[in-house]
């Protein structure tokens, strides 16, 4: 039986390899996506994101969706509220309508380049367990199943644990010295109606030294709550997150002389509680130029969310290596190292930026250093 071939393959069905997807069908080329999960609908797809005017936005242009991802913004959604430990209101923001952040569902979002490709462009249950180079810059790609494929192309859009980023670097992400802890309380408006005033109609930052509360508004009238915590990386290995009561309790510790009101973010979670150790890749991370293959978004390029970027990065790395493919039709070395010239700094300056606000949302005096920066923007 023959192997199959794919003249571009990209590996990962995320915002950043479907925009990669859709600006190459815009742009008449056709790609071959291979996600690890069974189905669109396998898991949920996380919180909101605020879509950046300088970044996501041009990206969603460039995939001809921008008119689409305008009519599901979250109508209030650029709210920001800043409260200390006593749940002192410092900083209260109302979303005017004229920011460039509009927030949206991130499912909904995913829903939307989902819908624009081409039916069979996304081949679901497809989990890469290897690559290697062949010869003229070709790759064959092996999957769990015990199935192979070749590609002219192969593009990582993999995450932070990527398979391919091995044929490029040795990098490996790092435990950045933050955990969070990811909470959910549905309904919130009826269910839990002093929460969803706690956190107001976008985005809460509650926070202390080496620790806070996170929170936002979701589409669907939820709240999502993530509770950081300065930690060691095997801090939670002594936890039983599947008690959801032990978990609560472990976690309520180290809030315990906080306002109740933040208290019950945690307290009243309908589900179970999630860990998740923050990594990063390190700053300024980039490789020697290999034939037939590249990297975006966090597989590129793996940051802490303290600055609020990583969605957007992936969607403008997408859109950027799609327009250089068809800026170069049959040179893609030439295509990808115009793409890597700007994807590199760019990378570094957004890496830095949130390893920076990762110490100035946590430091000593917060939520000082966070109220600085919204004045500073101001």
């Amino acid at each position: 039986m023959t192997t199959p071939h794919h003249p571009i393959a990209v590996v990962g069905g995320g915002l950043g390899g479907l925009t990669l997807a859709r600006v190459l069908h815009v742009n008449g080329i056709e790609s071959a996506v291979f996600d690890l999960e069974a189905s669109p609908a396998a898991r949920t797809q996380g919180g909101m994101l605020d879509i950046h005017d300088d970044s996501g936005q041009p990206a969603l242009r460039a995939a001809g969706l921008y008119e689409e991802f305008r009519a599901l913004v979250h109508p209030g959604g650029e709210a920001t509220r800043v409260l200390d430990k006593a749940a002192t209101v410092l900083l209260d923001e109302p979303d005017d309508g004229n920011g460039g952040r509009p927030e949206v569902d991130r499912g909904q979002l995913r829903d939307l380049l989902l819908g624009s490709l081409p039916e069979g462009t996304v081949r679901w249950g497809a989990k890469v367990t290897g690559a290697r180079p062949l010869d003229g810059g070709r790759h064959e790609v092996t999957l769990a199943d015990g199935t192979s494929f070749t590609t002219d192309l192969l593009i990582g859009a993999d995450g932070a644990w990527s398979r391919v980023r091995k044929l490029l670097s040795d990098a490996l992400p790092a435990y950045t010295g933050i955990s969070f802890v990811e909470v959910d309380l549905p309904e919130a408006g009826v269910r839990h109606p002093v929460s969803a005033e706690v956190v107001g109609g976008g985005m809460l930052f509650a926070l202390a030294a080496g620790k806070g509360i996170l929170a936002h508004h979701e589409t669907d009238g939820s709240l999502h709550i993530y509770v950081a915590l300065s930690v060691p990386e095997d801090e939670f290995d002594g936890v039983d997150f599947t008690d959801t009561e032990a978990a609560k309790a472990y976690t309520l510790e180290h809030f315990a002389d906080w306002d109740k009101s933040l208290r019950a973010l945690v307290a009243d979670a309908d589900g179970p509680l999630v860990p998740r150790r923050i990594h990063a890749l390190p700053i300024g991370h980039r490789w020697d130029r290999v034939p037939g293959v590249t990297l975006l978004g966090d597989a590129a390029h793996l940051m802490s969310p303290f600055a609020g970027v990583g969605a957007n990065l992936a969607m403008l790395d997408a859109a950027e290596l799609g327009l250089a493919l068809a800026a170069h039709p049959g040179d893609t070395e030439a295509a990808l190292t115009a793409y890597e010239e700007q994807l590199f700094p760019r990378g570094e300056e957004s890496a830095a930026d949130s390893a920076a606000n990762g110490i100035l949302l946590f430091r000593e005096d917060a939520p000082q250093g966070v109220l600085d920066m919204f004045a500073a923007h101001d």
